[in-house]
């Protein structure tokens, strides 16, 4: 290696411009950030003495989070696996959002009515929707029919009293 892997001595760009100057590192193997950085280097130098700048941190909360994680702490045994790939099918906490939102904004009851509420509805609407899935699932099955198996030839029948019959 051409430094030591330390982070205390030199930075990643330096560690890695000394891999490709020394051949450790083929140039078509760089990084995919080594170009971006060369291009715009940063303004000070990443460095591990250096004091982390003094920023305040901006709360970056939405409203729909505070209703999430309640749903989400008082249903913790009724959450199930989720694809996350899956973009055509809504998560329970997804539609569960939804329906307290329509219900929020409706105002005709207050924060914990409407939680309550919009879990009866979302319990329902499963409910729909998994009995659908269960008739489309038997209704598939019904509608398919088994293909007929091929006729197969019938031959002679053999008894083995014939064979030894001599």
């Amino acid at each position: 290696m051409a430094h030591s892997r330390l982070e205390k001595i030199g930075t990643i760009l330096t560690r890695t411009q000394g891999l490709l100057r020394s051949g450790a590192m083929k140039w078509d193997d760089r990084p995919l950030w080594y170009d971006v950085v060369v291009a715009f280097p940063p303004k000070e130098e990443p460095r591990y003495d250096r004091p982390a700048a003094n920023v305040a941190l901006r709360p970056i909360f939405y409203n729909e989070d505070n209703i999430r994680a309640i749903y989400q702490q008082k249903n913790t045994r009724s959450l199930q696996a989720v694809n996350l790939a899956d973009q055509r099918n809504k998560t329970a906490t997804q539609q569960f959002i939804e329906i307290y939102q329509k219900l929020d904004t409706q105002g005709a009851l207050d924060q914990e009515r409407v939680f309550e509420t919009a879990q009866e509805i979302l319990d329902e609407k499963i409910r729909l929707q998994k009995s659908e899935r269960n008739t489309t699932t038997a209704m598939r099955t019904d509608s398919e029919t088994v293909p007929p198996k091929p006729e197969t030839k019938v031959g002679k029948t053999v008894q083995l009293q014939d064979i030894f019959q001599d």
